[in-house]
């Protein structure tokens, strides 16, 4: 359980910081802290065993038939990036609160950046791949959210949606992955299938499997030819991108790769796949940045070109070039989050970001300027500062290998040459923003930041300086014990030290220096030849493509949704006939051995009923009121059926059903004609009639076969069950509320979303209403009978008490949460018919959206409670007390999950009603709480 806690402190923290609204700056800032730094206490607390060399696990039962639990595992790896996830989000918190402007949510800025540290953690932490795949996509949808956060602003939305599509895309392919390697190794414990390497390289699906798991590293982590989102994703606020697009988000797909370098690493289609694909996104990268005018898109392309670099180390086949892809994930995130951050001081105090206005800094804000550029050069790889180190480590693994073969000489080649394009772009961000004369039509004047704005940026710059002087101190025990997660094993020796003698990497360090400020002196040139070639707008290929397969689906649902639902209806029945029917004549007799029950004159009578009723809704459908009245037979005799039969529960649940589907039926009926032409042509008439026979006789064919065989049901259980184990004589509630509770919650939240896409579709809608019936008659002049107001607010009380009794009974006696909703619906349904809207309003202002979100909350929170206790998600507990005047009385927690989903059928079926009641107003102003 302890391990749990990383995640859910910081979703906590999300919550908390959603609720911070109406507080201070500092305040804000402060109570969304509070929770990183617990996790980051747990995690330190944590530190010492892992650094021993030892892997924590926790785990949880989720779905043990499928081998799905909720496993959480703490390995050197897994420490790494906890406290780079931890550590640097509490900079970037305090970062974004000198950064944001008064006009900007900060409470919505810090729960998105919360709930994305929760699913980073969760990436991190997990031991079962599905419940991994779970927090991935969690990364991806609030990413979506942080980078579209300036909402107003376009290239914000369809940078968000750029990102989401290609994220999200390679989460599908990453979910298959997954899935087949479950499947193969017969475990998704993560654990499990570390250990399973041969069983996964040995088998034929591997290249398959392979291929899958890639594609969700790779669009995650931007590499070519998927890294167009990543400079897009740049409309995110600067502390968005300082986080996300640098230290976290982007070293997802990175994490993956180490996460599965011991399960699927050791081939060749590893080396050629990752080893290409890393070299190829490292100098399209650094090319590309070199010509970035924004500071932004500079650093953007620049993170491209360094997330290669990793790939590439991690596709090199040397246990060193891991432990050195390791090294500068940590130096990467380092350098590169201090540099968003002083981008964004620079944007924050000049109004821009164009490095061809940027010019001169140096004499405006010349702490920020030694702070960047002690920053960018770690970035270009200068001696004395971490980025050098493992700039070193990169090119001594270069030397080592044979990914080409008899070609693998230019792999070092084109690593010097990407060392010296990030020499030039390092050099053109520190001339050309902070030298280079004066500043040109900045929108401010420049000056320096806040104070505590700068700090973070300090604490980072220290650690670049820190690790280069004694990275042996500083960072060696971590990069050690995550290099032998990754490895499996004992790393390699390896040295951490600023000087290893002359030798060829200090030699190709050299050139790269060398070559990157002659790349820098002769850029005049080098722009020009930029400017001849075509340009290629990714954005706008990616908009076409989109565009392209959205025509293309218009097309394909028009073809199939013509708007006409006879036709929805016939090829649903007719896929329904043909997929159950066809196995009835592959049975060699229809009748089985066991006999049926005689037919009494009251189920007679009641069937009899039921099929008038069908039949006359069938004949007199064309009346819309006369068929509802019809078709309310069959509800009632539905109900009585259910009563019949022993079944008081359904027959309730069915009853009020049926009441408040005819309201809502009534309501809606208003707004159609009265009488419905005749459409359908003879030869349709013909059509529908008999597939609407041939559906019947294989229905009843099945009923029948299933009816005479002999067979085993589940309900013995529930019944032997429900008392000893649910607190419980009333079966049905105990299987609603604690049984299958888990479908309970996800039908409650199903309701509680149509009730809400309902409000959204009928909101401001305007609808033609008649003023008079089929017959020409108007409708009655007074809208609001007394005699039924008077019968309304007498039968309220009573309505009330009835659905208390209902509820309260539930656990022991037909009842329960879901019928007592209904009672209470209806209730205040007839009040709104007898009184309308106004009246309402005025002595009951209810807010149905709160009462949904609450009946949710309790329902979720009651679940989530079992946790405190060791049990698992939804397991209920009941006692039995002596109550003062009441006497012994079972308590039972799952009465409190029922008065969720009590709240939760109130909210949502008056939500529902009163949508379409509103539309009937006394005049447009006229609007219900909602």
């Amino acid at each position: 359980m302890t391990l749990l806690w990383i995640p859910l402190l910081s979703l906590i923290g999300s919550l908390l910081a959603s609720f911070t609204g109406k507080l201070s700056r500092n305040q804000s800032a402060i109570i969304t802290a509070i929770m990183p730094i617990l996790g980051l206490a747990l995690v330190l607390s944590l530190a010492p065993d892992v650094l021993a060399g030892e892997t924590l696990y926790s785990s949880l039962p989720w779905i043990p038939e499928l081998g799905v639990n909720l496993s959480f595992r703490l390995d050197g790896l897994a420490l790494l990036f906890c406290l780079l996830i931890l550590c640097i989000g509490l900079l970037v918190i305090l970062y974004a609160r000198y950064y944001l402007s008064e006009n900007d949510s900060m409470p919505k800025l810090y729960a998105y950046l919360m709930l994305f540290m929760t699913a980073m953690l969760g990436i991190v932490t997990a031991n079962n791949i599905i419940q991994m795949w779970f927090f991935w996509e969690l990364t991806s949808i609030s990413s979506f959210l942080l980078i579209s956060y300036w909402s107003h602003k376009p290239e914000a939305r369809k940078g968000a949606r750029m990102a989401l599509a290609i994220t999200g895309a390679g989460g599908l392919a990453l979910l298959a992955g997954l899935v087949l390697i479950g499947q193969l190794v017969g475990s998704y414990e993560l654990d499990v299938i570390l250990q399973s390497a041969e069983v996964i390289k040995s088998s034929s699906w591997y290249p398959v499997i392979l291929v899958l798991v890639l594609l969700g590293a790779f669009t995650k982590s931007a590499q070519f030819p998927f890294h167009f989102w990543l400079p897009h994703a740049m409309a995110a606020p600067t502390p968005v991108s300082a986080y996300l697009h640098s230290a976290t988000m982007v070293k997802a797909g990175i994490f993956l790769l180490a996460r599965f370098y011991p399960a699927l690493a050791g081939t060749e289609l590893w080396f050629i796949i990752v080893g290409v694909t890393g070299l190829t996104t490292l100098l399209v990268g650094a090319y590309i940045a070199l010509f970035k005018h924004d500071l932004k898109g500079l650093l953007a392309y620049s993170t491209i070109s360094h997330l290669g670099l990793i790939t590439l180390l991690l596709g090199l086949d040397t246990q060193l070039a891991t432990v050195a892809a390791i090294f500068h994930i940590i130096n990467h995130a380092i350098f590169k989050a201090s540099l968003f951050m002083a981008t964004g001081i620079i944007d924050h105090e000049t109004g821009t970001r164009d490095m061809r206005k940027l010019n001169g800094m140096w004499r405006y804000m010349p702490y920020t300027a030694t702070l960047a550029m002690v920053a960018a050069a770690s970035m270009a790889g200068v001696p004395l500062l971490n980025g050098f180190l493992s700039k070193e480590m990169f090119f001594a693994e270069t030397l080592h290998q044979q990914m080409l073969g008899s070609m693998s000489w230019l792999i070092p080649v084109l690593a010097t040459v990407a060392g010296a394009l990030s020499v030039a772009y390092s050099a053109r961000f520190i001339h050309d923003v902070f030298f280079n004369g004066e500043p040109k039509d900045l929108p401010k004047d420049p000056h320096e930041a806040p104070r505590y704005m700068r700090v973070p940026i300090e604490v980072l710059v220290a650690m670049c300086v820190l690790v280069g002087l004694f990275p042996a101190f500083v960072v060696d025990p971590i990069l050690s014990v995550a290099s032998n997660a990754v490895l499996a094993g004992d790393a390699p020796d390896y040295k951490l030290a600023i000087w290893h003698g002359f030798n060829l990497p200090l030699f190709m360090s050299a050139v790269a220096v060398a070559g990157g400020l002659f790349i820098y002196s002769q850029r005049k040139y080098l722009f020009q030849f930029q400017a001849s070639l075509p340009s290629v707008n990714a954005k706008r290929a990616f908009d076409a493509g989109i565009q392209q397969v959205m025509t293309w689906s218009r097309e394909q649902v028009l073809r199939i949704e013509n708007g006409s639902l006879q036709r929805y209806v016939f090829i649903l029945l007719l896929s329904a006939l043909v997929l159950a029917g066809l196995p009835l004549f592959e049975m060699h007799t229809l009748a089985g051995s066991k006999g049926l029950s005689d037919i009494d004159a009251h189920n007679a009578i009641g069937a009899a009923l039921l099929m008038i009723g069908a039949l006359a809704t069938l004949v007199w459908h064309r009346s819309r009121m006369v068929a509802l009245i019809m078709i309310s037979v069959v509800g009632l005799m539905t109900s009585v059926a259910f009563s019949r039969f022993s079944a008081p529960d359904l027959a309730l649940t069915q009853l009020t059903v049926e009441v408040v589907t005819v309201m809502l039926l009534m309501l809606a009926l208003f707004f159609l004609p009265q009488r419905t032409p005749k459409e359908s042509s003879s030869i349709r008439i013909l059509r529908d009639l008999g597939i609407s026979s041939a559906i019947g006789i294989v229905i009843g064919s099945i009923c029948y076969a299933v009816l005479t065989r002999p067979h085993e049901s589940i309900s013995q259980f529930f019944v032997a069950n429900a008392k000893t184990g649910g607190g419980g004589t009333n079966v049905v509630n105990v299987i609603l509320v604690d049984f299958r509770g888990f479908d309970t919650l996800g039908e409650i939240t199903v309701l509680g979303i149509a009730a809400l896409g309902i409000y959204k579709l009928l909101l401001n809608l305007p609808l033609f209403m008649p003023a008079s019936d089929s017959e020409g008659r108007p409708w009655a002049r007074e809208r609001h009978p007394l005699l039924l107001a008077s019968i309304s607010q007498s039968l309220l009380p009573l309505a009330i008490m009835v659905s208390v009794y209902i509820f309260l009974r539930g656990h022991n006696l037909p009842g329960g949460g879901f019928i007592a909703g209904l009672v209470t619906s209806i209730a205040f349904i007839l009040q709104y018919m007898a009184n309308g809207s106004n009246w309402i309003r005025a002595r009951m202002d209810i807010n149905y959206r709160k009462v949904i979100a609450s009946g949710l909350a309790i329902a979720t929170l009651t679940g989530m409670g079992s946790w405190l206790f060791g049990r698992n998600f939804l397991t209920s507990w009941f006692d039995y007390f002596d109550i003062p005047l009441v006497g012994k009385t079972e308590l039972a927690s799952a009465m409190i999950f029922d008065l969720g989903v009590y709240l939760t059928v109130v909210g949502a079926t008056l939500m529902i009603l009163a949508s379409l009641g509103k539309l009937t107003a006394e005049t447009p102003k006229e609007k219900v709480n909602l």
